[in-house]
């Protein structure tokens, strides 16, 4: 069965909120992802904050999201910062951080097929997804903002 190599575990994670982050001038949700027993460090959640602030990376937008997911050995972090745009699209810019590396930077996606999410992410994702259709179908007004910045998904994914 081709891309699924014959030696691979498959594991839950965990998927865990934070306190929203303003960047660029973007209100966003936060989400830690990572295993049940190698969470997100919190030295690594500073620094990626950090990062986007001094950054502020270019972002479209009024509402979003962002993902710190600690990957394989854990040594090796992707931060997924997504906005609405366009009334109903997800837009998407990909940072990282590894072993190697003492802060983040932006993703090289030089291919034509480039991946999205990982079925983790897209545990939070789907939640977000669920809360933007919420915010659209509402007055899209103060209260309505605050109601999508405050409703979080929590749990496994």
């Amino acid at each position: 069965m081709g891309s699924v190599a014959p030696d691979y575990v498959h594991r839950d994670k965990t998927c865990a909120p934070r306190a929203a982050v303003t960047v660029s001038g973007i209100p966003l949700k936060w989400y830690d992802i990572g295993a049940v027993d190698e969470p997100v460090a919190d030295d690594i959640y500073a620094l990626a904050i950090d990062y986007l602030k001094r950054e502020q990376p270019k972002l479209g937008g009024d509402l979003g999201f962002a993902i710190l997911h600690r990957c394989g050995d854990g040594q090796f972090y992707f931060l997924l910062v997504q906005t609405w745009m366009g009334n109903n699209e997800i837009w998407k810019t990909t940072f990282y951080k590894d072993r190697t590396t003492t802060d983040f930077a932006l993703f090289p996606l030089d291919q034509s097929h480039k991946g999205t999410f990982c079925v983790w992410e897209a545990g939070a994702v789907a939640h977000e997804v669920a809360a933007w259709k919420r915010y659209l179908r509402s007055a899209r007004d103060e209260n309505a903002r605050n109601a999508y910045l405050a409703d979080h998904f929590s749990g496994i994914v």
